[in-house]
């Protein structure tokens, strides 16, 4: 009896164990639950308890500038206020100019994740687009990008497509192309030249003359793709893809494709170029420096420096170059509008994004909203300008911030206007974007799939050749010979006869 006793008494106490053990795991479950059910939903008389929130999506945004000593100040502005947007953060990636052709090249060889990168037909848009680092933006505009298509002129989008898509967002800004220098107008004021009567390159040569002989600047600044063979100077297109030789010229009517060697005005500019170079008129590292125009200008070594010219740029380059008052620009061509300019500056998402959608989000928001790109583009208002009214006006701290990329960006009419700026500069914009002569292959983009090995190839031989020989490095009656052979090597011929069909077939279904 005693006995059974004690087996009820340890089968009791065996299950009242077990009972506890069971509540013990019920408020377990309970508080790993925060006060839910395992349904997921609120139970009776427990506390609402909101699952965790993700943390905001980052933004990697890659484009070339010059480093700003407060950029990570105005990421910080842009964070907060991205943050109630679209609930995204940005981690702004500035390239200087100088690696940025093979930081950026590396970066998307590498495939590093990026979600926007800066691109434009001058700066391998077309190559990249062959490679696959781009996505085709066609549904994102129509999900994402509303702001966008109701901002855009539809001519911008329509003249950057590859192959019928867009893989580009352009930036909404002047249309015309047009090239010239910037100068020191207070240079020209002490020695009393006359820039009134320069035209054209040539003219620029009794200008610099005195510049070299009656100060200690030298007359102009070059750089590879800065120079005055540069496409927006000589007026050439290159139908959509300045990285495979084969143009037309803008300003004329011809539409037969010649290598740019075999223009005659190509090689005047180039055996000008090489007789200014030897007089000294240009900085003699040209083929191989890291800076770019700008800070030359800054650096108060330099008279002018080239420049593709809209209304106003001498006054909106100005900040940046810390020569406040002090800029002028005079055009040495015939504004022109091509392809080219359509796709001359662009938004770019990366096939390596986590989230394509915020991308577009991003971008859209540059064309919609005023405080976003003026906040990207001119800093912070207070600490980087002052405001009254759409007018800025520098303060003390402006040199800490002061990019100079508002070409870069969405839309560039919601910029604010600096008060050394004309008050109708984007009236103005209008006016020039009329006054531009359309190049015979206006509409049209060269899809450079069908020569893409070639490309390649040619693209080697550029390198090699154009830095040396448009910045009057060297003698161009030894090297043009030589840097023909190469091209023709590499596939030039088969490459200007793909840009021939492919146009004469876009002339023909006009």
């Amino acid at each position: 009896m005693r006995k059974l006793r004690k087996s009820m008494t340890l089968v009791f106490v065996l299950l009242l164990a077990l009972s506890v053990a069971a509540v013990g795991c019920g408020n377990n479950n309970a508080d790993n639950g925060k006060g839910t059910s395992g349904n997921g939903n609120k139970s009776e008389g427990s506390n609402p308890v909101s699952p965790a929130k993700e943390a905001p999506y980052e933004l990697v945004v890659v484009y070339p500038s010059s480093l700003q000593a407060d950029e990570k100040l105005v990421e910080a502005e842009l964070n907060k206020y991205l943050t109630e947007k679209i609930d995204a953060t940005i981690d702004l990636r500035p390239i200087d100019w100088g690696p940025w052709n093979d930081q950026r090249n590396l970066m998307i060889g590498s495939k590093e994740k990026v979600d926007i990168y800066f691109t434009a037909q001058w700066t391998l848009y077309a190559v990249h687009v062959a490679q696959g680092a781009f996505l085709d933006l066609g549904d994102l505009l129509q999900s994402h990008g509303q702001g966008v298509l109701e901002t855009l002129p539809p001519a911008f989008l329509e003249g950057s497509k590859i192959g019928g898509k867009n893989y580009g967002v352009p930036t909404h800004k002047e249309l015309a192309s047009q090239g010239g220098i910037l100068y020191r107008q207070d240079i020209a004021d002490q020695l009393k030249l006359d820039m009134s009567s320069v035209k054209t390159i040539a003219d620029l040569e009794p200008i610099f003359k005195r510049v070299k002989e009656e100060t200690d600047l030298t007359p102009i600044f070059f750089r590879e793709g800065e120079n005055f063979a540069t496409h927006y100077l000589a007026n050439l297109d290159y139908l959509g893809n300045t990285d495979v030789d084969g143009v037309i010229l803008k300003d004329e009517t011809g539409t037969t494709v010649k290598s740019k060697l075999d223009v005659d005005r190509y090689l005047e500019i180039i055996n000008l170029t090489r007789d200014f170079f030897k007089k000294g008129y240009i900085n003699q590292d040209a083929a191989t420096t890291q800076t770019f125009g700008t800070e030359a200008l800054k650096s108060g070594q330099y008279f002018a420096i080239p420049s593709s010219l809209k209304p106003g740029k001498d006054k909106e380059t100005e900040p940046a170059a810390g020569l406040i008052g002090k800029l002028s620009q005079v055009a040495l061509n015939q504004a022109t509008v091509s392809t080219g300019e359509t796709a001359g500056a662009m938004l770019a998402i990366s096939t390596t994004s986590g989230n394509p959608e915020k991308a577009m989000d991003f971008i859209n928001l540059l064309y919609t909203d005023k405080y976003l790109i003026n906040l990207l583009v001119f800093g912070i208002e207070g600490t980087h300008y002052t405001l009254n009214g759409e007018i800025i006006t520098a303060t003390d701290k402006t040199g800490n911030y002061s990019p100079n990329i508002s070409w870069e960006f969405g839309n560039q009419f919601n910029n604010y206007v600096w008060d050394s700026e004309a008050p109708d500069k984007w009236d103005q914009f209008r006016k020039f974007n009329e006054s531009g002569v359309n190049s015979p292959a206006l509409g049209f983009t060269f899809d450079v799939e069908p020569v893409k090995s070639e490309a390649a190839s040619l693209l080697n031989v550029k390198k090699q050749y154009d830095a040396v020989l448009e910045t009057g490095s060297v003698d161009p009656e030894k090297i043009i010979p030589e840097y023909k052979s190469a091209m023709k090597a590499a596939g030039l011929d088969k490459a200007i006869k793909a840009k021939q069909d492919q146009l004469d077939q876009f002339l023909s279904s006009k």
